[in-house]
């Protein structure tokens, strides 16, 4: 048996003699190399905090203790080492282990979170609560650098500094995020790994510990040990290597295999690719356009503008209030800022699109990647909230192509506007092929026109293809059906409405969440008209969806062609 096969819980690591760690954590990493591999997920985050996870698990008693990862995609070594190693088989499969952590998976797991930048205040807020309650319970934190880029990490040293609890936080220090730590802390960290300086961190009264390689489970042990014998928050600086030990991801000096698609899955050009194209086009042409990136410069489709125009691209690190506000000031001096982030990361900057960008009315382009559901990272990853919360922002237009050709339409109209801010979302997803329209009727695209039509299907986005093919399945049942596709969602085209009101039954079908959604804003204009129109919002449920592939998840909640169809002759029967 090898040691990794006898390590059902912390318990067998504490077990375990200083001298068979090396073996361990080379067992660890071969595990992930091939599970992950197989399944796909975060790999060189993994690979970088082998030793370190190892370490805290000797220290620290979990689940009695609270142990928190930030951000959440480094967990994989504290799955395995609590006892989940036999379900990697399933990794960010529908029902099977998610990819980062989830407290009903185990209780070695606290927080759910996959957002960066938020273990040091759930600790500190921790901390005190357990504190308050006469509780032994330890807390650690282990904060990637790329973390501290965020401001709320800021937030929570600060008040970590002036407090009395004890809180170890473990800097897992490897240089970057996705990409390399960006900003004045990647310098400062590099001083200290070269022992250079004092640590701004015992400026603010943390006391410092470090740096450790990150590397030796023992010596970072030793530290830990050093760290809780202090009896206050206090920094303990660990210097790793993302994708250690696994020469290929050690090779790829792009992001040393961040994450890894699963073994066997075919590739093609995605939404990203045609987004990323295209705005290398429109730099080319315009040389006030600029993109703004928060840590995610290639995963959102920016490294061919950034390859062409350095100059005009910006990371900012993991802090997308800081990208929007950053943005606004941009266009105070004239350029217009393209500024890319997943759809699940804006609603982090909501406030700085409603008061810093739109109340200034000021030109900024949000381009939201990975909008509607995403797949296999689960509920905090589902781009499922802004198309319902964007509207409300006055004079923000909202856009979701249904295909590439819009994709490209919409993203060169929305960097032709001067007064407001716009933003085109579209889907983690294989592009379509492009959808034609019959004809243009204001902003919209009528898709499909039948003589005699009673219900009008809106798809909005990459619906398109699943309300066409369940307007054909509709057509052999003798049930003719109109699609339009509205093309921007935002502000409500009065074209829009005014085909809807010709029609007995409209069913909006969008991949957003249904408060919010365009069938209800519709349904509103309908009513304030007079119309005596029906529609139905065909949406996702107002809840957090698991992790599954994007087409199991939409087909569940009934987005495809056959569950369409079924909605539309229903609701025409219950109305006949």
């Amino acid at each position: 048996m090898t040691l990794l096969e006898a390590i059902a819980g912390p318990g067998d690591v504490r077990a375990l003699a200083p001298s068979q760690l090396p073996e361990l954590a080379a067992e660890i990493r071969r595990f992930l190399v091939d599970r992950v591999g197989r399944s796909g997920g975060h790999l060189g985050p993994n690979l970088g905090a082998v030793e370190l996870t190892i370490a805290v698990h000797r220290v620290f008693d979990s689940p009695h203790d609270v142990l928190l990862f930030d951000t959440g995609h480094q967990t994989y070594v504290h799955k395995v080492l609590t006892g989940r190693a036999d379900a990697f088989d399933a990794l960010r499969r529908a029902g099977g282990l998610s990819g980062y952590p989830s407290a009903a998976e185990s209780p070695h797991d606290v927080i759910e979170n996959s957002h960066a930048s938020t273990a040091l205040s759930y600790a500190d807020g921790l901390a005190r609560g357990l504190r308050l309650r006469g509780s032994d319970r330890r807390v650690v934190a282990v904060v990637g650098d790329g973390a501290l880029t965020g401001g709320m990490a800021w937030e929570a040293l600060n008040n970590l500094a002036g407090a009395r609890h004890p809180v170890v936080v473990v800097l897992n220090d490897n240089g970057r995020s996705y990409a390399p730590t960006a900003g004045g802390l990647a310098g400062h960290l590099a001083e200290l790994r070269a022992g250079r300086g004092p640590a701004l961190f015992e400026a603010l009264g943390l006391p410092y510990l470090g740096p450790v390689d990150g590397h030796d489970a023992v010596a970072v042990e030793r530290a830990l040990v050093e760290a809780v014998a202090l009896g206050r928050p206090v920094v303990v600086h660990c210097v790793t290597r993302k994708g250690e030990g696994h020469p290929p991801a050690e090779r790829d000096l792009v992001d040393h295999q961040h994450a890894v698609s699963p073994s066997g899955s075919r590739g093609g050009v995605t939404w990203t690719d045609v987004f990323g194209d295209e705005i290398a086009r429109i730099g080319e042409q315009r040389d006030d356009v600029v993109c703004v990136t928060a840590a995610m410069r290639g995963p959102t489709g920016l490294d061919g503008f950034a390859r062409r125009f350095p100059e005009r691209t910006f990371d900012v690190g993991i802090a997308e209030q800081h990208a929007v506000t950053s943005a606004a000031g941009l266009a105070l001096a004239g350029m217009h800022p393209v500024v890319a982030v997943y759809a699940t990361f804006l609603s982090r900057a909501f406030d700085q699109v409603l008061l810093d960008v739109a109340l200034h009315r000021l030109p900024v382009t949000f381009v939201l990647d990975r909008a509607g559901v995403t797949g296999p990272d689960g509920p905090s990853h589902h781009g499922m909230w802004d198309a319902s919360v964007l509207p409300v922002v006055p004079g923000l237009r909202l856009a979701a192509p249904r295909d590439p050709a819009r994709l490209r339409e919409a993203l060169r109209e929305a960097v032709a506007v001067e007064d407001g801010p716009t933003a085109v979302r579209y889907p983690k997803a294989k592009a379509s092929a492009d959808i034609p329209a019959l004809r243009r009727e204001g902003r919209c695209d009528v898709l499909r026109e039948e003589p005699g039509a009673e219900g009008l299907i809106v798809a909005v986005g990459p619906m398109a293809g699943p309300c066409l093919a369940a307007a054909e399945e509709l057509a052999r049942q003798g049930v003719p059906v109109t699609v339009v596709d509205p093309r921007w969602t935002a502000p409500l085209d009065p074209d829009l409405v005014r085909l809807a009101a010709g029609h007995r039954l409209v069913l909006a079908v969008e991949d957003t969440t249904t408060p919010g959604a365009l069938g209800g804003r519709l349904a509103q204009a309908l009513a304030l008209v007079g119309a005596p129109t029906r529609v139905g919002t065909y949406a996702l449920p107002a809840g957090f969806l698991p992790h599954g592939t994007r087409e199991e998840i939409l087909r569940a909640h009934g987005l495809d062609a056959a569950g369409i169809a079924t909605t539309v002759l229903k609701r025409l029967g219950e109305h006949s």
